[in-house]
């Protein structure tokens, strides 16, 4: 049952299925489920509702405490503070961090902490470094992932394009997405690696509206300090990340008062 609840999250099970799986009174099942609550909750692994009624039965909710996000994204900076990280244009190397697959499940588990209790429809991205991420916030709150493209591509079929100006370039650009990749009234959940002058998020946000859908909130995994200019406002970081001097400056983000507040 623990295996099969982890693989599931925020999906809600019968304690029939479980009765039936391993051929088992719906006592011993509650008495059980009674046990891998105590046992998530004290590991800080996450929360096991029981929904009751003929209707009802279990889910697993993914969360993080907060001291064990403070130690991932204090382990984040430590990493991120480095000469090697920086790249010539003021640009950060992040691409390491965010190809490995445990500091990308504890990155998922805490932006979808922040969205326990909300009802997220999908998670969007824009290709190429937000997808990993995207994956695994999607992953944790068990929705689809949708990928916006700076280039249409044929297996998409038709698309709605959005013009927006981007934040590092000052350029206009255009971004796209499949019409079959949202639902009107969708709520959808923007993450992205880095947002310095929120232009890209910006695109991302009037994809949203072009779509019909609702913007549930934005999350990324380091933003810059500078912030003259910038067309976003409410977002959530876990880091503030900065090149200067030849190395790169960073610092805790605003998911702190975001998230645990």
């Amino acid at each position: 049952m623990t295996r099969y609840l982890l693989e599931r999250p925020h999906t809600l099970v019968p304690l029939t299925f479980f009765a039936d799986r391993y051929d088992s009174a719906k006592s011993s099942i509650s008495e059980d489920l009674t046990i891998l609550k105590r046992t998530f909750q004290a590991r800080g692994t996450g929360l096991l509702e029981t929904i009751p009624g003929a209707a009802g039965g279990t889910r697993f909710l993914p969360y993080i405490l907060k001291e064990e996000a403070q130690q991932v994204v204090g382990k984040l900076i430590d990493e991120m503070s480095s000469d090697k990280r920086y790249l010539p244009g003021g640009y950060v190397y992040m691409s390491d961090l965010l190809g490995s697959p445990a500091t990308l499940r504890q990155i998922g588990r805490i932006f979808a902490t922040q969205y326990l209790n909300q009802d997220v429809d999908a998670v969007m991205t824009i290709a190429t470094k937000g997808v990993p991420i995207a994956q695994s916030v999607a992953n944790f709150l068990n929705v689809p992932f949708v990928i916006v493209r700076h280039d249409t591509e044929i297996t998409e079929g038709s698309t709605v394009n959005v013009n927006y100006v981007s934040g590092s370039s000052t350029r206009i650009e255009k971004m796209s997405l499949s019409k079959r990749s949202l639902k009107p009234d969708s709520n959808v959940l923007i993450v992205d690696d880095y947002m310095r002058g929120g232009g890209t998020i910006g695109g991302m946000i009037s994809m949203v509206e072009e779509f019909d859908a609702n913007l549930i909130g934005v999350g990324v995994v380091a933003e810059s300090t500078v912030q003259s200019g910038r067309v976003v406002e409410d977002y959530t970081s876990l880091m503030r990340v900065d090149a200067e001097n030849n190395t790169v400056v960073s610092q805790a983000g605003n998911y702190l008062e975001k998230i645990f507040n």
